[in-house]
């Protein structure tokens, strides 16, 4: 009991302490995302020949980068008109450091530390997302008022989201990434279903075909864009040399176009979808065509679109991005329907491939469609308030794309698949034909011949001194034979020296 009480009051002690920590990481987090921007618009302001403003501008332009990274809304003051005009185009490749320091922090946390515990998964959530939110709070209060702030709105929706999924993401990582139980209100039959292994390869099977049909598409897109800027490389090359004629304005224009390379990659794929993109209120660029005024600002990544006016048969093999990812989720799901054949696990049925499929695409379009909804938004004001894919027909022409294609190539795969397993069973039952069983009979007729004649039955009266010598034989090989009736549970469990003890002739005399 003193032993008890000593052990809860350091835990009680320490309980402070790991909260703390946890809010400090949060913080921290935050501290190394706005750090980093910071460090590269500084660098930028320092070479550039001739700055427009001092440091203290400098230090504005990257807190507000810094919660554009986020997912926030800013407003350019100082434009030609005068008007406050929004910029809402992040560049995701930005995002990507806050997003995986939130993630990082909220993984650590869970990881207990030599002399004290570790928080709730849920404390540990909170704490850490309630840290970096508090730094974002004060970078937002700096960055209010300057030549870039960030709208209010923005910064919960979808700034504060982007940070918890991230936190969320990072705990659910430390935990092993479980599935876990459904809440209590679930139906039963919810229940029961996840309560067994083979739903939870189900739903592995299609977060896998998910995650492969997007990646397809971001792929396939980023291949098209490469292409479009080799196709178009004169004018591309035009455009970077016009927008600064200085190295460090070049540089800059650099950086500024890596990140925003996922995002092409994002408009590459709905291109390839089929819906396309906005470029303005105004245009939009399908593969069937390109059509409308558009409102392009000189960038040596816009400067890659196809030419005004209807599209060629070159622009319609965009349409191969889509199918690719189609037959991407249809193989992820048949490899996990129809198992290799050093597996054990029974191949599921044309309504289990069906469905998992055609989940697998819900997932992929789901994901297509928040890629949209990040890699786009508004520039401006008017012409420029619309750039980028509209997301709910990106995802709603991923879902089409995947369900029209994955669910059929799914069930031809799963056939195939089957008829090569069933032709590999063929070969191994031909091995055990009618002369392999002859020539088996033949070797055991053999063996007969050769087997030395059965012993005489031993009197009744060495009947005790057999068992004891019996029990003394079964202790020495207890660990043996432990081992075979481990293996087969279903044979009997009296010693077999006892059974051919009580079978002999001598017992039935006695």
């Amino acid at each position: 009991m003193t032993e008890r009480s000593s052990s809860l009051s350091l835990d009680e002690r320490g309980r402070p302490a790991v909260l703390v920590s946890a809010v400090l990481r949060g913080a921290v987090a935050a501290g190394l995302g706005l750090g980093s921007v910071a460090v590269l618009v500084a660098a930028l302001w320092i070479s550039s020949p001739a700055p427009d403003s001092g440091p203290g501008e400098a230090f504005h332009a990257a807190a507000g980068l810094w919660l554009l990274a986020h997912g926030a809304e800013l407003v350019r003051t100082e434009t030609l008109t005068g008007a406050p005009a929004p910029m809402g185009v992040v560049p995701l490749l930005l995002s990507v450091l806050p997003v995986w320091l939130v993630h990082r922090a909220a993984r650590d946390v869970l990881e207990p530390e030599e002399g004290h515990g570790a928080p709730s998964p849920g404390a540990a959530f909170a704490l850490v997302t309630g840290g970096y939110l508090l730094v974002g709070g004060a970078v937002a209060l700096y960055a209010r008022g300057a030549s870039l702030s960030a709208r209010p709105l923005s910064l919960l929706l979808p700034g504060a989201l982007v940070v918890a999924g991230a936190a969320a993401a990072g705990v659910w990582t430390a935990l092993g990434r479980p599935l876990g139980p459904p809440p209590a209100w679930a139906p039963v039959r919810l229940h029961e279903a996840m309560a067994r292994t083979r739903f939870l390869r189900g739903a592995d099977a299609v977060g896998r075909a998910a995650l492969a049909g997007t990646a397809v598409l971001l792929g396939g897109g980023a291949l098209l864009v490469a292409a479009a800027l080799v196709w178009h490389g004169a004018p591309v090359q035009e455009s970077f040399l016009r927008l600064s004629g200085d190295w460090g304005g070049r540089i800059a224009v650099l950086l500024l176009a890596l990140g925003l390379v996922p995002n092409a990659a994002v408009w590459g794929a709905a291109y390839g979808l089929g819906p396309g993109f906005a470029l303005g209120t105004a245009s939009t660029v399908t593969p069937l065509a390109f059509t409308g005024p558009p409102a392009v600002p000189d960038f040596p990544l816009l400067a890659a679109m196809p030419a005004h006016g209807p599209g060629a048969p070159l622009n319609w093999a965009a349409g191969a991005v889509p199918v690719a990812a189609a037959l991407t989720v249809a193989w992820f799901t048949v490899r996990r329907a129809v198992p290799d054949d050093g597996e054990r696990d029974e191949a599921w049925g044309l309504w289990e491939t069906t469905l998992t499929t055609a989940l697998g695409a819900a997932g992929c379009g789901l994901g297509t469609a928040l890629l949209a909804a990040a890699a786009g938004g508004p520039l401006g004001t008017r012409a420029l308030a619309d750039f980028g894919p509209v997301w709910w027909l990106t995802g709603a022409a991923a879902l089409a794309w995947t369900t029209g294609i994955g669910v059929p190539a799914a069930l031809l795969l799963r056939a195939w698949r089957l008829r090569g397993r069933k032709a590999e069973e063929g070969e191994a039952a031909e091995k055990a034909e009618p002369g392999n069983t002859e020539n088996a009979a033949k070797a055991g007729k053999a063996h007969k011949a050769v087997a030395p004649a059965p012993e005489p039955a031993e009197p009744a009266k060495d009947k005790d001194k057999d068992e004891g010598k019996g029990r003394d034989e079964g202790e020495d090989e207890g660990g043996d034979d432990e081992a075979d009736l481990d293996a087969y549970d279903f044979l009997p469990t009296d010693p077999w020296h006892a059974r051919e003890t009580d079978a002999s002739p001598g017992s039935a005399s006695a």
